[in-house]
């Protein structure tokens, strides 16, 4: 891994905090944080989650503190207190959580003093120590929500033995998160289980509230997630398994089976991925051809978080025929998760396993790139990257262009689409990445 990160791909840990919250139905998050914050981390989200920034007590419209060189000096609780008794007079909401910035942790502020005394006056408010110096926005998701699991949910409910609770999928920082949650919900669907999703549409504060009533927790990552899930295990007993993000079909059916195992469910899960293959590949039987003789194979570099980085890679060697020769990984991973994901991506002769590297500056890449196809005197008889493609973030343009590649963007910060409802899970999301990525490959005819 490189010394520096160069243009990383995440804020900080009170931004993931934020973006969770503002993904929460009916809940208002408070900032306690210095000037500047709150308009910082929206105009990160709006620069990185496909134009997604914003919405009822989002973005520019959050409640803060503001806290000032007075409340460094002699405390920021009095001040908190004000925002607090402000937000409820003005804000329409069901639950209140107050998240910290790095000024607010550094002096002290004992936020759960003051959310205490609101909450014996019956508001329905959490607090969550989420100083920025703490880590990504990945683990401002798992921060919040384990505080969520432990003050919010509800406790000593008796167990729905087909109702499983889907982690992993952090909002905004996955800018497909709605069309992936969907798509898992109704993946899951199919073998007769209740989803709660949290942060879709569809979804109440009382799936939050009621969740430790599910059987199972599944933290669709191997990172992100994983520390609620162990939380809801602590607190409520509620087990979990993980599992990559279901992206086509054959991590789908992996999926299907893992969830029908781990609940003992009376199902024909083999019938079910029978006729979702079926159907899956009745809409792929009329491109064939045209796969074949405009030659849409391509060689690929993915360089993305761990959700897209595995899930994408996996997805283009067991399902699309791709050649994935690089996958590097952007996040900051210690080396047994390293060494999990590595296997992960293992594949079976005579399908060559890509490179994978653990590199924070995605600017590396061109040089694992030149490693792998050094440059030659004459490229005639020399094995070249060629034709290629890159899957990353809008940040990888310039290494698609600068090897000749096509491009598509699928993991943050995404500034050249906009995100609404698509997804890529599940085998229906499957065939919107094929769509997405030859409509890229094609683009230029």
């Amino acid at each position: 891994m490189s010394n520096s990160i160069e243009r990383p791909r995440y804020y900080c840990s009170l931004g993931g905090a934020l973006s969770t919250l503002e993904a929460l139905p009916d809940t208002i998050p408070i900032l306690h944080a210095a000037v500047g914050c709150a308009g910082s981390i929206a105009w990160a989200q709006n620069g990185g989650s496909g134009l997604q920034v914003g919405g009822y007590c989002g973005g520019l419209a959050v409640p803060s503190s503001n806290v000032s060189e007075r409340d460094v000096v002699f405390g920021g609780v009095d001040r908190l207190h004000e925002q607090i008794g402000t937000t409820l007079e003005l804000m329409d909401g069901e639950l209140y959580v107050v998240i910290t910035g790095c000024v607010t942790e550094i002096i002290g502020d004992d936020i759960r003093s003051v959310t205490a005394e609101y909450r014996a006056q019956g508001v329905d408010i959490v607090a969550a120590n989420t100083g920025g110096f703490k880590g990504n926005s990945y683990l401002g998701y798992d921060i919040v929500l384990s505080e969520l699991v432990k003050q919010y949910v509800a406790y000593d409910l008796p167990k729905a033995p087909k109702t499983v609770n889907i982690l992993g999928i952090v909002p905004y920082m996955d800018a497909f998160w709605r069309g992936n949650l969907i798509g898992a919900r109704r993946l899951l669907e199919k073998i007769g289980v209740t989803v709660n999703t949290f942060f879709t549409n569809e979804d109440t504060l009382d799936n939050l509230k009621n969740s430790s009533s599910a059987a199972l927790n599944v933290v669709l990552s191997d990172v992100y997630g994983v520390d609620a899930a162990r939380t809801y295990e602590e607190v409520h007993g509620v087990p979990f398994i993980q599992a990559t993000l279901p992206v086509g079909p054959t991590a789908s059916a992996e999926l299907l089976r893992a969830v029908a195992s781990a609940l003992n469910l009376d199902v024909d899960v083999e019938a079910v991925i029978d006729e979702e293959n079926r159907q899956y590949f009745r809409y792929l039987e009329p491109l064939a051809d045209v796969y074949n003789d405009a030659d849409l194979q391509k060689y690929a570099v993915v360089i993305a978080d761990v959700n897209y980085a595995v899930a994408v890679t996996r997805f283009l060697i067991d399902d699309l025929g791709w050649l994935p020769v690089l996958t590097q990984f952007t996040d900051v991973l210690d080396e047994e998760t390293q060494e999990i994901i590595t296997a992960k991506l293992r594949t079976d002769d005579p399908i060559p396993a890509p490179k994978v590297v653990f590199d924070t500056n995605a600017t590396e890449a061109i040089r694992y790139i030149n490693e792998l196809y050094p440059k030659q005197e004459s490229d005639k008889y020399a094995e070249t990257l060629t034709p290629a493609f890159v899957i990353g973030s809008s940040l990888d343009r310039s290494l698609a262009t600068k090897i000749g590649a096509g491009h598509l963007s699928v993991t943050y910060p995404i500034s050249n689409r906009a995100v609404l409802s698509r997804g890529y899970t599940g085998f229906a999301g499957g065939l919107s990445l094929v769509e997405d990525l030859l409509s890229a490959a094609v683009a230029a005819r």
